[in-house]
């Protein structure tokens, strides 16, 4: 990394986390910042198909954000199931 990058706090993103599988679908949270926290986010696939799903809802703590990511991912997934594509 070069000094500039250092300084700056650019460096390597952080790895993804591992998705959860809900029903089949792949569900990998995905919060995004957000001016008083983060928003509620998460990308749903399933053989090949993906959907990035993006809330309006911000919750100040990233962990929470996940968790709530998750959530409603998977209530997205029951009611609509395949045809969310």
């Amino acid at each position: 990394m070069s000094l500039f990058g250092k300084l700056f706090g650019k460096g390597p993103p952080p790895p993804a986390p591992d998705p959860e599988i809900h029903d089949g679908f792949a569900i990998t949270p995905a919060p995004e910042k957000a001016p008083g926290g983060y928003r509620i986010g998460a990308i749903i696939e399933k053989d090949g198909k993906r959907h990035h799903m993006i809330r309006a809802d911000v919750i100040a703590s990233e962990e929470e954000c996940v968790a709530a990511s998750l959530r409603k991912a998977r209530q997205m997934i029951d009611e609509q199931g395949d045809r969310l594509f």
